[in-house]
């Protein structure tokens, strides 16, 4: 794994975003680790690295647009869409029950491909959504970029194999390990923490 990214695991661990107890997921999940990515927008240095690190994913790939996910990844697309001169849409989570009712801001057209950024994937329940949403509005998706993989609930997999191409920037086995590496979990930290298909 690349050292860039081991640091800014650690630094995600140092500032709380990272963080170690008994959680229950958006799935429903019991877990024993949770990232909090969304604070990041008050850490300016850690943010940054970020969204540099999702732009080296994605920039050899092919897609016009970007899309964050509502609404932790909406920061990220943000960061990356204004750094580097990429249109961006956005698509809210629910439609606007005024003005121009729309529930997909931005301008495109049909065909355009649309790569979409997520902070976290479990289930990709979250993806899935925003996914239906800009096809029906004739986007086309090919590629999804997430900060962590959490190697639970089947998302990555389950995205693969209906055509789309998932990468990540680390996934949670890479978090655990560095962690603990560094010395700053505990062997039963790691442990409790790997116990990810059991919970």
């Amino acid at each position: 794994m690349d050292s860039a990214i081991q640091r800014l695991i650690i630094e995600l661990y140092d500032v709380g975003i990272i963080k170690f107890g008994k959680f229950t997921l958006k799935s429903g999940k019991q877990s024993y680790i949770y990232a909090d990515v969304r604070t990041a927008i008050s850490h300016p240095q850690i943010f940054r690295q970020i969204c540099d690190l999702f732009y080296s994913l994605i920039k050899d790939l092919q897609f016009s647009h970007i899309c964050g996910v509502p609404y932790s990844a909406l920061t990220f697309a943000s960061g990356v869409a204004y750094a580097h001169h990429i249109p961006m849409l956005l698509k809210r989570k629910e439609m606007k029950a005024y003005g121009t009712k729309k529930i997909l801001e931005g301008e495109y057209k049909d065909g355009d491909i649309c790569l979409l950024i997520e902070d976290v994937i479990t289930s990709g329940s979250s993806l899935l959504e925003t996914i239906a949403v800009l096809k029906e509005h004739g986007l086309v998706i090919k590629d999804i970029c997430t900060l962590i993989d959490r190697n639970q609930g089947g998302g990555s997999e389950a995205l693969n194999k209906l055509g789309y191409n998932v990468y990540s920037i680390m996934n949670l086995h890479d978090v655990i390990n560095t962690l603990y590496n560094a010395g700053k979990i505990s062997l039963a930290d790691k442990e409790l923490s790997e116990q990810l298909e059991s919970v």
